[in-house]
């Protein structure tokens, strides 16, 4: 299995699924497009993964190659129908790519918190033996607010209700992160813009108290990522 790996920011990677597809022997290949990486040759791999960041999908003029990912992401999940995963940027990268819209959350969800599985989410072989109420970690101020046409809701949460989704039997993206290591929160905490939503969000040392709510949630963490990359591995082989 050969995966590419569309990154836009260094510290934001596959995380704890590095750790499980090293183990799997999994083939990847990551592009870090925000340093200008070019996007290589379809051809060569089997599945998409795409990860998050701190621009949004709208600042194409400010990230031009914001562009030539999206028309990516498009050619190989409509055209071409092939795996993809999306976390977070990547989630809504996905709608933009098929014609959903992607806007400002009036609610910013940051922190440890919960998402419901709806009655596609529970029926999706992405999400077998998956809780129906999935503890995660939240990070995000942008939230998909229009599907694409087409498109399964597949979770939500009561600031954000489009959460998860699909489209088709190939295509799934969450936005909230399940990719996190002991690492993340620290690693994230000193990027400007994720820094401005945590304080905006949880106040003064909201980065301590973030740090020890993930410390206490790792164990569930890590099954549950271990669960959804096993689902969406088994998806992307029989493709």
């Amino acid at each position: 299995m050969r995966i590419l790996i569309f990154q836009h920011i260094a510290c934001e990677h596959p995380g704890i699924f590095r750790d499980f597809m090293r183990d799997d022997g999994v083939v990847t290949r990551t592009v870090e497009l925000d340093d200008g990486e070019p996007i290589p040759n379809l051809d060569a791999f089997d599945a998409l993964m795409v990860m998050g960041g701190p621009m949004d999908v709208w600042q194409k003029a400010i990230h031009p190659w914001l562009e030539a990912e999206i028309a990516a992401i498009r050619n190989w999940v409509a055209a071409r129908r092939r795996p993809f995963l999306g976390f977070c940027l990547g989630h809504q990268l996905l709608a933009e790519a098929l014609g959903g819209t992607v806007e400002a959350a009036v609610r910013p969800e940051v922190g440890v918190m919960t998402v419901a599985l709806t009655d596609a989410g529970r029926d999706s072989p992405f999400l077998v033996d998956v809780p129906h109420q999935i503890p995660c970690f939240q990070w995000h101020s942008a939230e998909v607010t229009r599907a694409p046409v087409g498109a399964e809701i597949l979770a939500s949460s009561p600031a954000c209700t489009i959460n998860a989704m699909s489209w088709g039997t190939h295509a799934f993206s969450i936005q909230f992160h399940v990719e996190i290591t002991a690492k993340t929160v620290a690693q994230w905490g000193q990027i400007p813009e994720y820094a401005t939503a945590l304080e905006r969000a949880l106040g003064d040392g909201a980065l301590s108290r973030l740090e020890k709510d993930v410390g206490m949630q790792t164990a569930s963490f890590k099954e549950i990522s271990k669960q959804l990359y096993t689902n969406f591995m088994m998806v992307a082989r029989q493709a």
